[in-house]
């Protein structure tokens, strides 16, 4: 900050140099200020407008989340007036759809930088949820996270919880048919640039007469088409069970956080 001789203040920009003589030692200091009054005034209403927007941003997602929980509401309350058991299951399974939807929408609304979920906290509170929700059935599941600490574009996020929602849902629901306890393991990391999701349950395991990129079943088509919109490949062995592995790339170019090098 300068002083103009009426004391008023005002911000400049300084550069400064080092003068030697011909041994090298230095003489003297050349310096040249100039006033930055007007461009520091341009900063300021840059990030008043970033502010705003970000303000703006966060209620879109914070609207969004809501406007998806009313609709898994409707489907609750349709699903509370129907006798039909199977068509109950339908809209259970969708009512889990749209909440792991507008989970993605609530990280968003809590994040600091609205571009990015934090994948590891998502799948956390998703799991969680479909676990919880599936306690009284009787059954004894073992969920074991093995996450690292990754973040995902909304792009990605959404479709890769979907898919997680989707063989969460498949391994409690077929894999511990005549079972009172079992395994499901979800791990999540990242490999030369590469996304790596598995899911992996120790049941009775995925028929082999059904083909994941062929199959008529809603889930598994689901999983089958999400995974092409993520440009990914989809492997199953059904070795001692299940075993789901994904792997993607983010089709976009972003920093990377000191966390995922």
């Amino acid at each position: 900050m300068n002083r103009r001789k009426n004391g008023e203040t005002f911000p400049v920009e300084l550069w400064t140099s080092m003068v030697r003589n011909d041994a090298g030692e230095p003489v003297a200091m050349v310096g040249v200020a100039r006033e930055i009054t007007e461009r520091k005034r341009s900063e300021a209403r840059v990030q008043a407008s970033l502010r705003e927007k970000e303000v703006l941003l966060k209620e879109v997602h914070h609207r969004v989340k809501n406007n998806l929980q009313v609709i898994t509401s409707l489907l609750n309350l349709q699903a509370d007036r129907i006798s039909d058991e199977r068509v109950q299951v339908v809209l259970r399974e969708n009512q889990a759809r749209i909440k792991s939807m507008a989970l993605v929408h609530e990280e968003l609304y809590q994040s600091e930088d609205l571009a990015w979920v934090n994948f590891t906290d998502y799948l956390r509170r998703l799991t969680n949820g479909l676990i919880q929700s599936y306690a009284r059935s009787g059954k004894t599941i073992d969920l074991r996270l093995e996450l690292e600490d990754l973040r995902l574009g909304i792009d990605a996020a959404i479709p890769c919880g979907l898919i997680v929602n989707e063989l969460l849902t498949n391994a409690l629901h077929h894999a511990f048919v005549g079972r009172p306890a079992g395994t499901v393991i979800i791990r999540f990391s990242k490999e030369q640039g590469k996304y790596i999701l598995g899911v992996v349950d120790d049941g009775i395991g995925l028929p082999g007469s059904i083909d994941v990129g062929t199959t008529d079943t809603l889930g598994l088509h689901l999983v089958s088409t999400l995974t092409d919109q993520l440009r990914g490949s989809l492997s199953v062995s059904r070795q001692g069970g299940t075993s789901f592995l994904l792997v993607f790339e983010e089709h976009i170019e972003r920093p990377v956080s000191p966390a995922e090098h």
